[in-house]
């Protein structure tokens, strides 16, 4: 079998229209073009024999090779360095962002090749496989140049330095020596079928491409607002959450990749390539608490034309998930002829659960859309048409947030969300003057509150649990205060917080659910969920619980991989799972900063903020 690298030994490149991820071992592995969620040119993760890759490795007859990876600060700039005993030499990947958001098939992933001490050898394969490796290819070879054409899309290779390129059937590869100081650059652009090549690339514009990239996330970060205690580790999630942003419509995909596993040889094999309508609104979220306010508005704008267009085939006003230019059709299929990651099967894109109804989406809408004060009237007007809808369509049960095939129930965090929309509306309504059956409205949202109460709270377990009819908790539910359903010290909350760290927690790390205890219709386990790890900290940080809230943090930012970026999931062993890398991850990190710097704010301006530590941390 071949080898396949850790999910986590990867960067990730981007031009905020499509995405890359880099192995630390220098392979191209996970690229689909033009967009986010087009089929594959590289899915060497998915089938390391058939799934294609772009690989620049050290020459192995050097000895020894010590690897190593990192991003140049505070950019997205993944710099792979090569250390034998002869020399260390470096490539810099980057793409550059597209300073004009219109959709394009044009498309450059820049790696620079340089040599920082002594000399080495490298050698340099480029195996691409159309349409996730179901398409055939053609090779047109030129001096410097190669042609890769499949159907929909052309790769073209082109090289600035000494690489002469060799056809191996209808791949290239190259081998060549860089000394101390010398640099080389190969290029890889998409184009649309048949068109002309881009021009040649000479290292003067290869560097000016450089430093515009650099430019360009410097810049961005300058409208941070954050000055907290790890500010490295926010800003990276705060750039990831930026990648995983399609530029064109302002539409955040939930990750990057389809098809990694939660369990390494299980089912739970799904494709994250697509705007969720909760996902997208707590990245923007995110985000705006960080002070970057024109991604939030992008998303606003999204939002709101798919409100425009107009009901689901199901009558629901949105559809859960939408590809990022807004088409909602996200049908299934499975690519039987990828051997999965790791045996991982099956490989799936496309999302089956697109048509599920999951009623929490209209309150993390409501959520984002709430937070401008420049309400548009016909934005407004389909907002009120869509709570309106929601008072006759909120008590119903629902596949809830962890989209499971087992069934409809009355979910609790489904309610708690409905009750935020219909908060949500009153407030904008009240604060914007706006017209509204606030009546109604106000009615709806205190049922809901009395549901839960009264449904949602099981007296035998002192929490508040999964559904109405189980004894089950769930970690989605640590939303709760943030939400402003409650006070985070509210007594019924605290029990709720202590019965998820008896029975979720294990060591920081957070099972969303007990899968054994609520069967969720798909075979296997899974890991622990890092969004819920994330929640957990920042429960714990409202709660009160500094100590172990910080510990936790802190605890959880080692799971990060080596520059600093989040899967789904943890495993057992510690190994990241699921599809890499996740806004959910990412955004929750963030709040959870957030609110332990503004916790720990608060208690430290106390004379004695240390009191009471050791009793907290046993």
């Amino acid at each position: 079998m071949h080898a396949y690298p850790p999910i986590a030994d990867h960067g990730m490149v981007g031009d905020l229209q499509t995405a890359a991820l880099v192995s630390s071992a220098g392979a191209i592995d996970w690229w689909c073009a033009p967009r986010f969620d087009s089929p594959s040119l590289f899915a060497a993760l998915l089938d390391a024999e058939r799934g294609g890759s772009c690989t620049i490795t050290a020459d192995p007859a050097a000895g020894p090779v010590t690897t190593k990876q990192l991003y140049l600060s505070d950019t997205a700039v993944l710099i792979t360095r090569f250390m034998t005993a002869g020399g260390v030499g470096e490539i810099a990947d980057f793409m550059e962002p597209l300073g004009d958001p219109v959709a394009t098939d044009r498309h450059r992933l820049v790696r620079v090749v340089r040599v920082v001490r002594g000399s080495m050898g490298f050698a340099f394969a480029c195996r691409p496989r159309f349409d996730y490796a179901r398409a055939e290819h053609t090779l047109e070879l030129g001096a410097g140049a190669a042609a890769f054409r499949g159907p929909g899309l052309d790769l073209h290779v082109q090289v600035s330095g000494p690489i002469e390129f060799s056809a191996e059937n209808t791949d290239v590869t190259a081998h060549f020596t860089l000394e101390a100081g010398s640099t080389a650059a190969i290029v890889l652009s998409t184009a649309a079928p048949g068109s002309a090549p881009p021009p040649a690339p000479g290292s003067g514009s290869v560097f000016a491409a450089f430093d515009t990239c650099c430019r360009f996330w410097h810049t961005w970060l300058r409208g941070s607002t954050y000055r907290g205690r790890w500010r490295d580790m926010v800003h990276r999630s705060a750039i990831t959450l930026k990648l995983l942003t399609y530029a064109p419509t302002g539409a955040p995909i939930a990750a990057l990749t389809a098809g990694l596993p939660e369990q390494v040889g299980g089912e739970r094999n799904w494709d994250y390539r697509y705007t969720w309508i909760r996902d997208a609104s707590l990245s923007v979220r995110a985000l705006l608490d960080l002070g970057f306010t024109a991604e939030a508005q992008a998303f606003r704008h999204w939002l709101r034309d798919r409100l425009e267009a107009g009901g689901t085939a199901s009558g629901e006003p949105l559809q859960i998930m939408y590809r990022v230019d807004g088409d909602p059709e996200l049908t299934e299929e499975t690519l039987d002829h990828l051997a999965g990651y790791r045996g991982s099967r099956p490989v799936r894109i496309g999302n089956g659960a697109a048509g599920q109804i999951q009623l929490d989406i209209y309150g993390e809408a409501a959520d984002a859309l709430a937070q401008t004060t420049d309400i548009a009237v016909r934005g407004w007007q389909n907002f009120a048409g869509l709570v309106d809808w929601l008072c006759d369509n909120w008590d119903r049960p629902d596949e809830g947030v962890w989209e499971t095939r087992g069934g409809r129930k009355n979910f609790t965090y489904s309610r708690l969300m409905t009750w935020v929309a219909f908060d949500r509306a009153v407030r904008a309504a009240t604060a914007h003057a706006r017209p509204a059956d606030l009546p109604r409205w106000t009615a709806a949202r205190d049922a809901v509150f009395d549901q839960i109460l009264a449904r949602g709270w099981n007296a035998k377990r002192r929490a508040f649990t999964q559904h109405y009819d189980t004894e089950v908790l769930d970690a989605a539910l640590l939303l709760m205060p943030r939400m402003g359903f409650l006070s985070p010290r509210d007594p019924d909350w605290l029990s709720t917080l202590d019965a998820m760290d008896a029975e979720l927690v294990s060591d920081s790390l957070v099972h969303r659910y007990d899968p054994a205890a609520a069967p969720d219709g798909l075979a296997g386990a899974e890991g622990t969920f890092t969004l819920c790890s994330f929640l957990y900290v920042e429960a714990l940080a409202r709660a009160g619980r500094l100590t172990r809230a910080r510990y936790g943090f802190d605890k959880m930012l080692t799971y990060a991989n080596h520059v600093g970026l989040f899967a789904e999931e943890i495993g057992p062993s510690g190994e990241q799972l699921g599809n890499f890398p996740q806004a959910f991850t990412h955004l929750a990190q963030i709040a959870a900063a957030l609110a332990l710097d503004e916790e720990l704010d608060r208690v430290e301006s106390r004379p004695d903020p240390g009191a009471g530590v050791a009793a907290e941390f046993r």
